[in-house]
């Protein structure tokens, strides 16, 4: 019998490491002793393990990552019996061992040897452990995953794309038509208790050819319109709403008239849909207005920003999620869309280590004006036209002007506006003469005021730039 220990670094996630639990299963199946951490653990560091498996996630988090797999490298009687493997261990796998002497496991355990087992090709179809990231069971788990309540599955794997921006090509080169959720669910089911919620976590649903196959099955093991889940408290029955959700979200270019329907024929909520490039503006109204025809009452779409978007068209999707949703009052649908900002980070390159990347038509101050908007909406838009012109601006140039507020002006605006203070910022402002203006500009869109005496001698810029220090 071997000592194992799984690990996750101690981030911040939704989702448990599904690697982790299928390889703690595996080695349960040996007989194996597994134990499973999120973090550091001083009292785990002291003993001495057979083998350590960590999970890796988003390449921004190297610095925590690293220091994580440096930590219980003492902990093996060799460093190569440390095995990393995930998202950033596949994409940055010689900068990980310039770093450290692991071995490292690239893209999905469906390949023989990789862990150096004979049969190491099937733990990628192997049942996840859920006891191990239920602290009922682990009296060591400290973290709560929010999806705890939730049958996670996929129907496919990989993707037909070929997104620049994404990894999934990298890590699943090869697109998978169909796979059992109904087994998968059973299996979980049977094993760990019934779940409410079913998440899937496939990245492109819509390209399976057998998708209207997909969501029968679904329909079949309780996940139709409307369906519920029976909770008994005290000897009463309480039924809940059950829903799907398609975590990675679906395709627009792929989403027909019929395949939507039969997505309103399920527990959907929300329907995410992606809205990346500005280009698929009317693709992304048309397939928008289809879900609300459909009756799809939720609607969620990840905007992303920072990579060849521009601060405007940014702006210009979230409105139009805006204007989509006043539509949807007048015409007395009961959808609403939620839009989510996400900033684009490189996968590879010298920024993949942390989230410092500037898109080709942004500048710091920019980025760090969308953040704090986002601090004060909580990282959503929401559906209302007023509430959003009062946090992004009633227009374009509205927009760009509070991306270049202070910070405090930008995340308090109401403060701000109602003590004067802002008209105070903007009457100094307008008194600078053109060249005055330029160069507060440049200062204001670099976003360094540590040391703004050192930048210029001008006694009105330094009184504005004062206001930037603030935080």
């Amino acid at each position: 019998m071997k000592n194992i220990l799984l690990i996750e670094p101690d981030y911040k996630n939704k989702y448990p490491p599904l690697g982790l639990m299928k390889i703690c299963t595996y080695h349960k199946q040996k007989g194996d002793n597994v134990v499973f951490y999120k973090g550091c653990s001083a009292e785990l560091k002291k003993q001495l393990w057979d083998r350590i498996y960590i999970s890796t996630l988003f390449t921004f988090y190297w610095d925590k990552t690293i220091k994580t797999i440096k930590f219980y490298s003492e902990s093996v009687k060799h460093t190569s019996n440390i095995f990393v493997g995930g998202v950033m261990a596949t994409l940055m796998k010689s900068k990980i061992q310039d770093e450290i002497n692991v071995t490292i496991v690239e893209g999905l355990l469906n390949e023989k040897g990789k862990l150096g087992y004979k049969d190491d090709d099937k733990i990628d179809c192997i049942l996840p452990d859920h006891s191990i990231i239920d602290s009922k069971f682990n009296h060591l788990l400290e973290y709560s995953y929010p999806t705890n309540d939730s049958y996670i599955a996929y129907a496919t794997r990989g993707c037909i794309r070929k997104c620049k921006f994404c990894a999934v090509p990298i890590i699943e080169p090869i697109f998978t038509n169909s796979i059992s959720i109904a087994k998968q669910v059973k299996a979980i089911k049977d094993n760990f208790g019934g779940k409410r919620h079913l998440l899937l976590l496939d990245n492109n649903i819509l390209a399976s050819e057998e998708f209207p196959k997909i969501i029968d099955e679904i329909k079949s093991i309780g996940f139709e319109r409307g369906a519920k889940y029976i909770l008994n408290t005290n000897g009463k029955k309480v039924y809940l709403n059950r829903y799907v959700d398609f975590n990675q979200g679906i395709d627009a270019r792929l989403l027909t008239k019929e395949k939507m329907r039969l997505l309103s024929e399920i527990a959907i909520k929300p329907l995410r849909i992606a809205f990346d490039d500005i280009k698929y503006k009317y693709i992304y109204i048309e397939k928008v207005k289809l879900a609300a025809e459909h009756g799809i009452k939720t609607l969620s779409n990840y905007v992303l920003f920072n990579f060849k978007d521009t601060p405007e068209d940014f702006y210009e999707r979230l409105k139009i999620n805006v204007e989509l949703n006043e539509e949807f009052e007048r015409k007395g649908y009961k959808s609403k869309i939620w839009s989510f900002p996400m900033k684009y980070s490189p996968i590879g390159g010298e920024f993949c280590k942390n989230r410092k990347y500037i898109g080709e038509h942004w500048n710091k101050k920019y980025l760090r004006g969308v953040q704090c908007i986002l601090l004060a909406t909580h990282g959503v838009v929401g559906p209302q036209k007023q509430f959003f012109g009062k946090a992004f601006g009633k227009d374009v140039k509205e927009f760009l002007k509070i991306l270049t507020l202070p910070e405090n002006f930008i995340i308090y605006r109401n403060s701000h506006l109602n003590n004067g203070d802002r008209n105070k910022l903007d009457a100094t402002v307008n008194s600078l003469n053109k060249e005055q203006k330029n160069s507060l500009m440049k200062m204001i869109l670099a976003n360094d005021f540590n040391n703004i005496e050192t930048q210029t001698n001008d006694k009105y810029i330094l009184d504005i730039l004062k206001l930037y220090k603030v935080k």
